[in-house]
Order: C-alpha cells, then structure tokens, then sequence
C-alpha cells in the first residue's frame, strides 16, 4: 500500500489514504514520485470545470525514479529519473499526423482506466493518466520521458506542466520576437513560467497583471519589468506603458471572460492574444464585428503550451542549467499530501506560486 490524494466524487474533498497499484505489466512503469507540482488543472477536475472518471487520484505534474518496468520498456531503466507527461501523443491520430502532438485526440484515454484500489476495494482512475498525488504511480511508457541531466528532481517536476505551457506559450503559440511589447495575465505558477519565457525571449516590456498586489516581488524576479493590480483601467494602463500602442503580445493564464477580453483590448492593432486558462463553459466571451474586422488582433487557444515535450524539454533544460530559467523562482510553498487542499484554497484566494508537494 502506499499514501495518495483521492478524489471521491466531483466536489467532495480530497482524501488522503492507502492505495493498492498494480506491478508494472506490459509497456507500463512504476515511479517513486520526488514531487508533485498542484496545478489549478487539478482544482479544475476536483470542482468538475474538467471532466474527469471518479473516484481519481488526481496530480499530473510530477517527476520521480524509476521502480520497475514490465515487459517492452527500453527507453527507461530502473533507477532512472524520470519527467511524466500527462499528455502524450498516439502518433497516428490526424492532429498527430499534421505534427500538432498537442492536440492528440487519444492522449487522455488513460484516464478511464483502472489505476489502482482503495483499501476498501474501491476502483481507482489516474486523473489526468498519471496520477502523480501519491508516494508511487503506475503509468503508460509514453507518460514517461527522461528527466534532464543537472535538474533536480523536486525542481523537475514542473516541467510537466507549467513550464511546458508558459515556455509553449511564448515560443510557439504567441511566438514572441525580441524587443516586443508582452503582457501576462495571471501570475500563479504558468504566469510565472510564462514571464521567464519572454524575458528569454528578448521581449523590451514585460507586463505582469495580477488582482493581488502582494504578488509584484515575484513577478519582477520571474523578468516583469512593470506591475498592473487588475482592475476596470487595465487595458488602458498597459496601453499606457506600452507607448500608447497596446502590447504586442497578451498571454492570459486565468481562464475567466473578463480576463481573456481584457487581455484582447490590451493588445494594440494587429496584436496577438494567446489564451492558456481553462475556464469553465459559463465563462462566455463576446466580440462585434466591426471591432474584430477594425484591430485586426487575433486570439488563440493553447493547450499544453502547443509543446512537443520530447522537443521542447531538452531546450528549456539548457536554460536551466545556464542559470537564464529559475524552476525555484516558481514555488512559493513545499508541502505534504495532506496540504494539497489548502494549496487549493490558496489558488482560489488568488494567494503565491506554485504549491510543490514533496514527497
């Protein structure tokens, strides 16, 4: 047996309890977990914004040693550190075909799976198919991939998700050039990644935009060179800070209407607006005609950052180790199992970075 984070039923808190996995069998891996990054995705699929089979362990950003592999595994070996990857590609799929891996039609199938069994015999699924809220997980060999040389493990786990969105965000979706104008909309723990993103990118002005003023310290270490306290005016301050243009870029990491329409209006004529919150299907946006037709701004969606892990992870690994990206930059707290739900209240509250759970 070993300890996870369980989500009973959509809604209902979290239990932390004993889980009985499964032996790694054919093309699967099993994972002593380091850590475990609480992502607001998670917040997402406990309070049903996301769908997601119940009852879950829940946790998609995580890093961790290799245990034991079953049967056609090569690419890891046990005692190998390893990065999971929440979403991987099927490779055949159309959006696969076209190199779009990001968009992979088939990568969440693993979450209806069974993943393990409560103490009480209850089936259990992997959240986002990895399951990383526990001592150990069991997943898929294509969930796995290697971890990158000189990272630390704790620190590695937020490559799996909002390293990967914020860098994706600049470098591929958006696709920041140097000397542009940047504004960042949220500054949890993907804001954060983000704001490093563009620093590295070259951008000349980086706005953070944030409804809580205390996070201005962290934002300014992450490369904001301004700091805006959301409000009615936030468009019209950026404008302001941006020669009276607008940003060239907006990346909104909230998820809210109102967020993603300010982060349009705060882009100037021709400006591009890439949308990396999940919000809920309430959250309805509205735009006329004649405004789309007159600043010929655009808007985008980006899942998982538009990232290829495999790819990308090797590039953001180097900036690591050169010191230009700082994963610790992004924690605000470390805390245990237990501690997973006030991370969630702390989210909720617009409070700190990233929560790290270390195990």
């Amino acid at each position: 047996m070993i300890r996870a984070a369980v989500l009973p039923a959509v809604g209902a808190p979290l239990e932390v309890t004993g889980i009985e996995l499964p032996e790694p069998g054919p093309g699967r891996v099993r994972i002593r977990l380091a850590a475990a990054g609480v992502c607001h995705s998670d917040l997402s699929l406990s309070d049903g914004t996301m769908r997601v089979p119940v009852p879950a362990v829940l946790g998609h950003e995580g890093a961790g040693t290799v245990v034991a592999v079953g049967e056609g595994v090569t690419h890891v070996a046990p005692g190998d550190g390893v990065v999971l990857n929440w979403a991987p590609s099927c490779g055949a799929c159309h959006p696969c075909a076209l190199g779009e891996v990001w968009l992979c039609v088939n990568a969440l199938n693993g979450a209806a799976d069974v993943h393990a069994r409560a103490a009480d015999g209850r089936e259990l699924h992997p959240g986002l198919n990895v399951a990383a809220f526990a001592e150990e997980t069991v997943v898929a060999a294509n969930c796995v991939l290697p971890a990158p040389e000189g990272v630390p493990l704790t620190d590695a786990a937020l490559l799996g998700c909002a390293v990967l969105t914020g860098w994706g965000a600049v470098h591929h979706s958006a696709r920041v050039r140097a000397g542009e104008t940047v504004a960042v909309f949220g500054v949890g723990g993907v804001g954060l990644a983000t704001l490093q993103a563009a620093r590295i990118a070259g951008a000349a002005t980086i706005v953070a935009v944030d409804v809580s003023p205390e996070k201005e310290a962290l934002a300014r270490a992450a490369g904001a060179t301004e700091y805006v306290v959301a409000s009615e005016t936030t468009a019209r301050e950026i404008r302001k800070l941006t020669g009276g243009h607008g940003a060239d870029v907006a990346v909104e990491c909230v998820g809210r209407a109102v967020t993603i329409r300010t982060a349009w209006e705060s882009t100037r004529r021709g400006g591009r607006t890439t949308v990396v919150g999940i919000g809920g299907k309430d959250q309805q946006v509205s735009f006329n005609a004649l405004e789309i037709f007159h600043w010929g701004r655009t808007l985008a969606g980006c899942v998982y950052g538009n990232s290829n892990p495999a790819v990308d992870l090797p590039v953001i690994a180097g900036h690591i180790r050169d010191g230009s990206f700082d994963l610790g930059a992004l924690v605000t707290e470390r805390i245990a199992l237990e501690g997973i739900p006030g991370a969630f209240d702390a989210m909720l509250a617009g409070k700190g970075g990233r929560a790290l759970v270390v195990f």
